[in-house]
């Protein structure tokens, strides 16, 4: 119905309030917070999405620990993806009132209801829940903004993607699959590598066991790979040079290893080398959307067609949050970890 105090289209049965989780203290899990808070209202170009799951991922976990503030504008509670109904359409919005939609956002995910740009809105496809599409949207924008359009990979390339069983390891060997690039991925134990492998990582290497470069190297017949995608940082960088091919592209996204590297730069001009990288959540709305029509046009048919699914490690309800980021914390997953309403 319409709301005859505000010119946007809203249901009947959004209630005044909401359950969301914030992390009020920086020291831990144990410190994410389920409170009560009003439910928010969706400005001009935004929509209200009944939350049905949400996923998690590592800038949440920073978020907690005071290493990630929320970009100006953002709100306080977590969460970076949702899927769920939208139940309240702001002006310019209203063909997506009542669609089922995933989609990514700035904050504010953990809770029952949450705003989102309908720009960054894509459509649940049939074959997939609610709880596999929510643990799409950050990956998917991410490695798709980073490893296609900023590392330029293309049909034929090699890649080396660190982290192969995260969140985005397993999207970069979903969407390598899909757009056939030969995909090299590090991981931190035996049975990772294994599943890697089985989702279709062309090698997995074990970091702990073995020297990536050199393994690498032989994968390639010592050419090396086209491009990285890095979220190690730190030593890791001179290393990734070192595996990649003459004109290959080096694309940071994080550092957990550490902010600051020493590189041969000799080596970076001979080699006509490009050191790129990017953050997603700080950028802008408009480059959102923009990245979001291209995935709609590249992307979501295969998601549609039921050959891109995110792989699902557990799955925690909302309440217990701590528990969830715990999962996390401790390493062991592999694929994503979503929140779920019900």
């Amino acid at each position: 119905m319409y709301d005859v105090n505000k010119p946007e289209l809203v249901s009947s049965t959004i209630p005044a309030t909401m359950q969301a989780v914030v992390a009020p203290q920086p020291d831990g899990a144990e410190e994410l917070a389920l409170v009560e808070r009003p439910v928010p209202r969706p400005g001009k170009g935004e929509v209200l999405i009944r939350v049905a799951a949400a996923g998690i991922n590592r800038p949440d976990i920073l978020q907690r620990r005071g290493l990630y503030p929320p970009p100006p504008g953002a709100p306080d509670i977590l969460g970076l993806e949702i899927a769920g109904e939208v139940v309240e359409a702001g002006e310019g919005a209203a063909a997506l009132m009542g669609e089922t939609v995933c989609a990514l956002v700035a904050g504010g995910g953990y809770a029952e209801y949450c705003v989102a740009p309908a720009g960054t809105c894509l459509p649940l496809p049939k074959v997939l829940s609610p709880i596999e599409a929510a643990a799409i949207p950050e990956t998917l924008f991410t490695v798709w903004s980073n490893l296609f359009e900023r590392g330029f990979a293309a049909e034929g390339d090699s890649v080396l993607v660190h982290g192969g069983t995260s969140g985005i390891g397993t999207m970069a060997i979903a969407l390598g699959k899909l757009f056939r690039l030969t995909t090299y991925v590090t991981c931190g134990s035996d049975e990772k590598c294994a599943r890697a492998e089985e989702l279709g990582a062309a090698k997995a290497i074990n970091y702990k066991t073995q020297d990536f470069v050199e393994e690498v190297k032989r994968a390639t017949g010592g050419r090396g790979v086209e491009v990285v995608l890095d979220m190690i940082g730190g030593d890791y960088l001179p290393r990734n040079i070192a595996c990649m091919a003459d004109d290959g592209r080096h694309v940071s996204i994080a550092f957990q290893r550490g902010a600051k590297s020493e590189i041969a730069i000799p080596d970076v001009m001979r080699r006509r080398l490009v050191l790129t990288g990017s953050t997603l959540r700080p950028r802008s709305v408009e480059f959102k959307t923009l990245v979001a029509d291209e995935i709609a046009r590249t992307v979501w048919p295969f998601a549609e067609g039921g050959r891109l699914r995110p792989v699902i490690d557990s799955t925690f309800p909302l309440a217990e949050a701590a528990k969830a980021h715990a999962r996390m914390d401790a390493g062991d997953h592999i694929g994503k970890i979503v929140l779920t309403m019900a």
